[in-house]
């Protein structure tokens, strides 16, 4: 099975290199990833609300250039979901959405975290439009800078923190916000859900059963 990704901000070519590398490494057996650099010059962070709105339709605009005989499905590299609106086209999948589903379905109460507040607004309504705001718990913002994507001690110092206060308010998981991060679990109060590698998973699940 065959995952076109695309970064939602114009990313260097080592950085692209690097989150390929976390792909290929999270795809479970059966599944390949592919990962697309954003067309686009701009945005090269989410920083601001006009970055957000910049990613989301520069990622719709790249999604429809993929061609169907070379993705089986398209995804969204970002928890935010840009491009993606639920209900519009079966072979674009939504991280965010695909995962908090799954884990609302398991019957979780669901924290988040995310790097800055600008993220974690976008993340909050997404959330909300997908229909599972009785099922979140509230989300941390980690306040760390772009940078702290490739820094894991220093995400991961902010992150146990984070958990910690989350689980304080009730939360039975936390979705880490951000694709490109790893997940050290160790820790950790709460289980801390990388959204990339159990999106492919629930992707590979998914058409598992189609085809069956």
């Amino acid at each position: 099975m065959r995952v076109v990704a695309i970064t939602p901000i114009h990313v260097t070519d080592e950085e692209l290199a690097r989150r390929q590398e976390r792909y290929t490494r999270l795809a479970p057996a059966g599944l390949t990833v592919e990962l697309r650099n954003l067309s686009t010059a701009s945005p090269v962070a989410l920083d601001l609300q006009s970055d957000v709105l910049s990613s989301d339709a520069a990622l719709m605009d790249d999604m429809c250039h993929v061609k169907a005989d070379v993705a089986d499905v398209v995804m969204p590299d970002c928890v935010l979901d840009p491009g993606f609106r639920p209900g519009s086209n079966d072979s674009v999948v939504g991280m965010l959405e695909s995962v908090t589903a799954h884990l609302v379905a398991q019957g979780h109460k669901i924290g988040a975290v995310t790097r800055n507040e600008t993220i974690g607004a976008e993340l909050v309504r997404r959330i909300g439009e997908y229909g599972f705001a009785d099922h979140f718990a509230g989300l941390e913002v980690l306040n760390l800078s772009f940078d702290a994507i490739n820094d894991e001690e220093l995400w991961h110092k902010a992150l146990k923190v984070g958990v910690e206060k989350l689980a304080a308010k009730g939360a039975t998981v936390v979705i880490n916000g951000c694709s490109a991060v790893n997940v050290d679990q160790s820790q950790l109060s709460l289980e801390v859900v990388d959204p990339a590698e159990l999106a492919l998973k629930l992707i590979l699940e998914q058409k598992s059963k189609v085809t069956i």
